[in-house]
């Protein structure tokens, strides 16, 4: 596979619970659907990328943060799991040279953007890349989401990162479409379902904008609150719709029930 230079899709990506690529048992078995959705990403561009920018829920900042590591640590956030769960790496390569562009840009777009030279893989990353590039052979690079939990912040930040998508950057955003832990059981079936039935509606099949305005106003949506008391596994969803304003409508890429029924869904843009 060759690395490519044409515009590539995005994608807002269901990362999954803790370290599960590393898990037995029926967890492990749960995520089977998630699993072959993440493994189809590399081979459905057709080309390879040349390095990978991951808006990480796992990441909270005041303003935005990119990771400049050329060798990232881990970051095991995370508790409760099996000790050898804690010793897993994920060897990809950093790039210093992409956290430079996205840094360049931001701060073009009139937004600032600190560095990181400490930041190691959260599981947001590697838990999701894992599946994506077992072979660890692709640079990544990871990006914060805002403590502003504002939406329309973060579609601006993805308007202006867009441009990487026509440099063989592969966006990614690594959240979960329901994320209340207080409920992530059969307990938030219904408002799961509500509130991704909405998702979808909002975003599959629309051109430009429209998408983007509709996540402007996701607390208006059914069962909002409910589904993302603190929306900060939705942010990386914002940035995504705003990169990918350039070129195209959504399509839902990948939709499960996890954990008694859990409604969540994986969207590809472009």
């Amino acid at each position: 596979m060759t690395e490519t230079t044409e515009r590539l899709p995005t994608f807002f990506l269901n990362h999954g619970g803790g370290p599960w690529p590393w898990m037995d048992g029926p967890m492990r078995r749960g995520y089977d659907q998630l699993e072959a959705s993440l493994q189809a990403i590399i081979p459905s561009l057709g080309a390879m990328p040349k390095a990978i920018l991951v808006v990480s829920a796992h990441w909270e900042e005041a303003v935005p943060h990119v990771s400049t590591s050329a060798a990232p640590p881990m970051l095991y956030d995370y508790y409760g799991f099996p000790e050898h769960t804690y010793h897993i790496r994920y060897a990809a390569p950093g790039s210093p040279e992409l956290a430079a562009r996205v840094q360049d840009l931001l701060l073009a777009g009139g937004m600032d953007c600190r560095e990181d030279g400490e930041r190691g893989f959260d599981h947001g990353t590697f838990s999701m890349m894992q599946p994506i590039r077992p072979e660890a052979d692709i640079p990544i690079v990871q990006l914060s989401v805002l403590t502003s939990f504002d939406a329309a912040e973060h579609i601006a930040m993805g308007r202006i990162l867009a441009p990487l998508r026509e440099e063989g950057v592969l966006v990614l955003g690594s959240g979960l479409s329901y994320h209340n832990l207080r409920a992530f059981g059969a307990q938030g079936r219904a408002a799961s379902h509500a509130f991704d039935r909405w998702l979808r509606e909002s975003l599959v099949g629309f051109e430009g904008n429209q998408g983007a305005r509709a996540l402007e106003r996701w607390m208006d949506a059914p069962a909002a609150m409910q589904a993302h008391p603190r929306p900060e596994h939705l942010l990386p969803l914002m940035v995504i719709a705003g990169s990918a304003e350039v070129d195209s409508c959504s399509v839902q890429f990948h939709q499960d029930d996890f954990f008694g029924g859990l409604a969540v869904t994986s969207f590809r843009f472009g």
